[in-house]
């Protein structure tokens, strides 16, 4: 196979030389390892459209021959060019894979744990308010202490921790929008 590479290059080099015997040498090697490559990752095409995506391949590498560095291998070039024409099949023809998730149900399942992530995610929001609504939402909502307790705490009357609380909660929604959302 190496050989049948190095022949190729060759004959490639030639023909961007302008010889055309090369040229035609050139795309009858390279046909039938080109079809070979098409029909393999296009199975799901049919052999028709296999044969239209591998007349694709062929006039994509005319078009494009002359952007084959002369010095690498010819092999992974027309093989790129090759996947690329079996995808835009794909692509055009509205190819999709579907796999039911039923089957994988107990693959996908994800244990009931809290999120590793939101205590710090909370922690850095409460932190973007002021000291007395960071300290009135942590308690409150974090702590479990009720608005009389966290008023007394803080020298407040139960209903102005409620309202503190209400605009905090606000402000935490409108941060969180810009900050996650």
């Amino acid at each position: 196979m190496a050989q049948k590479a190095d022949d190729w290059g060759r004959l490639l080099a030639a023909s961007n030389a302008g010889d055309a015997r090369a040229y035609a040498a050139f795309l009858q090697a390279i046909t039938p390892v080109l079809r070979g490559i098409v029909r393999a990752r296009g199975s799901d095409l049919g052999h028709a459209i296999c044969e239209d995506v591998l007349q694709e391949v062929l006039l994509a590498v005319h078009l494009k021959r002359h952007t084959w560095d002369g010095e690498g291998p010819v092999r992974p070039w027309l093989y790129a060019i090759a996947r690329y024409k079996v995808a835009d099949a794909f692509r055009g023809r509205g190819r999709r894979v579907v796999v039911p998730i039923e089957d994988m149900a107990e693959v996908l399942a994800a244990e009931d744990a809290p999120d590793p992530t939101e205590a710090s995610d909370m922690a850095k929001l409460i932190g973007m308010l002021d000291a007395r609504s960071a300290e009135i939402v942590r308690r409150i909502g974090l702590d479990g202490q009720s608005a009389a307790e966290t008023g007394q705490a803080l020298s407040m009357t139960e209903g102005a921790v409620r309202v503190a609380l209400h605009r905090a909660f606000k402000k935490l929604a409108g941060l969180r929008e810009r900050h996650v959302g």
